[in-house]
């Protein structure tokens, strides 16, 4: 299983237990990994929901949410990097150059709705849509290049609520603006850069503290994070949540 034990799965799988009655069409959507370096460490950038939400209340969790349709039409300084972009339209489904754009640009634009992080490059941003008045008001045109695709997973059927993810990265150097009462939404309670060990060990969905796992291992070859590294996919395929490389 490619640094993953059956244990390990079976663990991932549990915490995604059954909770509905009929399947529902997962949701596509985004999460940001905010990467910042000392010395030796990587720190991720992780918030606590607030504990009134029905999804994941009171969780360590990074920023992020369901792409909406208006993504597809901001403007952006750079475009994807081809190896991303290709690893995005890759694998299950029907995933377009043009959906992979509105998908990647949901993770800059949650990033910035909930912890007040504008990710891109100095310069005036023309759009009317609502929630990217932000980026109009700081000018900033978001940057999709610094963005690195590095995981995907969906939540198994017979959730109450079922999202496509797809999770990227990127550093705490490709913030063009850092907003110091954090973002507009207040979902996130409390926003914290965590030492990624101590990030495991915090209270955290399974598939978070797995991707964390992920990430380090991945880190600990390619510090850097260069474009085109190995993808792992999670799913549930004939009632058992499996690992796969996209």
């Amino acid at each position: 299983m490619d640094g993953m034990t059956k244990a390990d799965i079976d663990k991932v799988e549990r915490s995604a237990a059954v909770l509905g009655t009929s399947p529902i069409r997962p949701r596509d959507a985004a999460t940001l990994i905010l990467l910042d370096r000392k010395g030796d460490e990587f720190l991720v950038l992780m918030g606590r929901r607030h504990a009134r939400h029905a999804f994941m209340p009171g969780k360590f969790v990074f920023p992020g949410g369901r792409t909406d349709p208006a993504d597809s039409h901001i403007p952006v300084a750079t475009a994807l990097h081809p190896k991303d972009e290709a690893g995005l339209t890759a694998g299950l489904g029907r995933t377009s150059p043009a959906r992979a754009r509105a998908i990647a640009l949901s993770a800059i634009r949650e990033t910035y709705e909930e912890a007040g992080l504008l990710i891109g490059q100095k310069g005036a941003l023309a759009t009317t849509t609502r929630d990217w008045q932000g980026f109009v008001e700081h000018g900033v045109r978001p940057s999709l290049d610094a963005l690195r695709f590095i995981a995907r997973a969906i939540t198994p059927p017979n959730r109450v609520r079922r999202f496509d993810t797809r999770f990227f990265s990127a550093w705490r150097g490709d913030v063009a603006v850092e907003l110091p009462d954090g973002g507009p939404t207040n979902e996130l309670e409390e926003l914290v850069w965590l030492p990624l060990a101590k990030a495991r060990e915090a209270d955290v969905p399974d598939i978070t503290r797995t991707l964390l796992e992920e990430l380090e291992r991945r880190l600990a070859d390619d510090p850097l994070l260069l474009p085109g590294g190995s993808v792992p996919f999670y799913r549930s395929v004939r009632n058992r949540f499996v690992r796969e490389i996209l």
